[in-house]
Formats: C-alpha cells, sequence, structure tokens
C-alpha cells in the first residue's frame, strides 16, 4: 500500500494559500507535517489537508452583540482646512 504525500508546494495550492503560510500553520502547530526520512523536507498527507479544510470551514457559532439603547455619535470634519 502506498501513501500519497503531497509537497508544501502541492498541499499550499491545495489550501489556496502560500507555501509560507503553510510553514508558519506548522511551526503554530495548527496543521502537524511529516518529514521525509531522506531529506527531511515537509509532507502533508491528503487526508490531513482535508480534514483541516473542514475545520477552518465549519460554521462557529457567533456571538451576538448585546443591543445598547445608547448610540455613539461621530464628528467628521469635511472641510479640507
Amino acid at each position: 500500500m502506498e501513501r500519497k504525500y503531497f509537497t508544501v508546494k502541492q498541499a499550499a495550492q491545495y489550501l489556496g494559500v502560500s507555501s509560507l503560510t503553510l510553514r508558519n500553520w506548522d511551526k503554530q502547530g495548527k496543521l502537524t507535517a511529516y518529514r521525509n526520512p531522506i531529506n527531511n523536507y515537509r509532507m502533508y498527507r491528503p487526508d490531513q489537508l482535508e480534514m483541516f479544510l473542514r475545520s477552518i470551514e465549519s460554521p462557529r457559532k457567533i456571538s451576538q452583540p448585546q443591543q445598547s439603547n445608547t448610540s455613539t455619535k461621530i464628528h467628521i470634519r469635511t472641510d479640507m482646512d
């Protein structure tokens, strides 16, 4: 059984981000890369990338801000002096 792995460039294209973003996510622990035992390059499994995509695309509960009866007025100057 042969496992398919994506390179950093391929994984970045798959996720729609830059290679640098992918490397930063790896450093931050958001997405963990496998390392090639020969050259130590980062490699990503397609199923891992798919799970990551689902986790960031899933709708999150957004708390509604409490409405207040007070309003704030902002004065905007339109003259150039």
